[in-house]
């Protein structure tokens, strides 16, 4: 009888499993939902290859934090074994929340409450079903206890969900600038007054990290076509929305309808229970099926915008510094409305403006502290000899504005 179980990742290898409260998470129904929900959204668009999904994700985040226990235990940081379980779990979870298409539905279907909070509420429904066995987990995870430094490793400039997805979705799409080094970084890890730090012999791996950070996001997660593709996929669920609460009878999924028929916010979750049930029942299939009876509804606009996504046809995009004119976005409403026989007022579905802010670095955020041979420690700002960390930790806006290629 063996006390784990092995699961082969393409990423890291074999990833093993302890048998017991971890295994039981990655067997319960709210995780194996997961399998069901790509990591990367609709970023396959424009790199086919990224398929994998946010249990995989999860697997490898867990794999990382595992080895980081390991390797803070051997410098001589004490982790009771019922603390390195409880932030293994919490890892494994972290992401539980999530929705299809990946921050989609965050922005149509369901307003003021994050994909965050929502995974809190499921953490919360398991540990029930766990009989209260997550308790320690969901402190950690809520930065409630008092060893600092296992939040940080869940959640932190360098926590070990970023040092997985770059890691794996470098490797999903091919974007090769994007593997870090982070058994390396795992390594140099080390706790000084609770607080997560990198020995200095891990600054290059560091730098590397950071730049990478920067190349992945303009590079894959902000991809002008990807992003132009999820505003395809917005504006179809806000023309879906619209028409059920017109009264159109609309083909959809139950745990769909359920969004599309309901105003869902923070409160109505808190308030209907019924509310999580069809959020947990929500994966990428329930949105493809949708699309493929909706591309041949009678409304012109949900079956243009259907068609779009099933087949490809995106809408153009243009990236720019500066904010478009409202003189020019009315032009292109009325052009959209001319060429495809729609009202000016319902041309909005065709089109999107968004104003897309991201920094690398945050400098007001968690630091990433360097530890120095002689116990100093210096803010990889100040500790590293070639990153522009001002530039890094600029915000920088784009405008992307996209609509229908006519």
């Amino acid at each position: 009888m063996t006390d784990q179980k092995t699961i082969i990742d393409p990423v890291f290898g074999f990833i093993k499993i302890p048998i017991g409260l971890l295994l039981d998470i990655i067997k319960h129904p709210l995780m194996q939902r997961l399998t069901r929900i790509k990591q990367l959204g609709l970023t396959s668009v424009v790199y086919p290859g990224a398929q994998h999904t946010r249990f995989q994700h999860s697997l490898g985040a867990f794999h990382l934090m595992s080895e980081a226990i390991v390797s803070l235990r051997q410098k001589g940081i004490f982790i009771f074994d019922s603390e390195a379980e409880a932030i293994q779990a919490a890892i494994l979870m972290h992401d539980i929340g999530h929705g299809p298409f990946s921050h989609v539905l965050e922005h149509t279907l369901i307003k003021g409450i994050s994909h965050e909070d929502i995974s809190l509420l499921m953490m919360e429904r398991i540990n029930q079903d766990m009989n209260g066995d997550l308790n320690l987990a969901l402190k950690i995870f809520k930065n409630e206890y008092p060893k600092r430094f296992l939040h940080q490793l869940i959640s932190s400039q360098l926590d070990m969900d970023r040092l997985d997805y770059l890691r794996r979705d470098s490797f999903f799409t091919g974007v090769t600038e994007g593997n870090i080094g982070s058994a390396r970084i795992i390594k140099m890890l080390n706790v000084v007054d609770d607080n997560l730090v990198v020995e200095h012999k891990g600054i290059y791996s560091l730098e590397n990290y950071l730049t990478t950070r920067r190349i992945m996001y303009w590079q894959v997660y902000l991809h002008k076509t990807t992003v132009g593709y999820e505003k395809v996929l917005v504006n179809t669920l806000m023309r879906a929305k619209q028409l059920v609460k017109e009264g159109y009878s609309l083909f959809a999924p139950p745990a769909l309808k359920y969004f599309l028929e309901h105003d869902v916010d923070a409160e109505w979750f808190n308030l209907h229970e019924e509310a999580l049930d069809n959020y947990a029942h929500l994966d990428d299939s329930d949105i493809w099926s949708s699309l493929k009876v909706w591309a041949d509804s009678d409304d012109t606009i949900l079956s243009m915008l259907a068609k779009n996504l099933l087949n490809r046809c995106l809408f153009t995009v243009e990236v720019r510094e500066e904010k478009p004119t409202i003189e020019e976005i009315n032009e292109i409403k009325a052009t959209l409305a001319e060429k495809t026989g729609i009202s000016i007022d319902e041309a909005h579905f065709l089109m999107s403006l968004d104003c897309i802010q991201k920094d690398m670095y945050d400098i007001t955020d968690d630091h990433i502290d360097v530890l120095y041979k002689d116990g100093s420690i210096k803010d990889i700002a100040e500790a590293s000899e070639i990153l522009n960390i001002e530039l890094l930790s600029k915000k920088i806006c784009k405008y992307y504005l996209s609509y229908q290629r006519i």
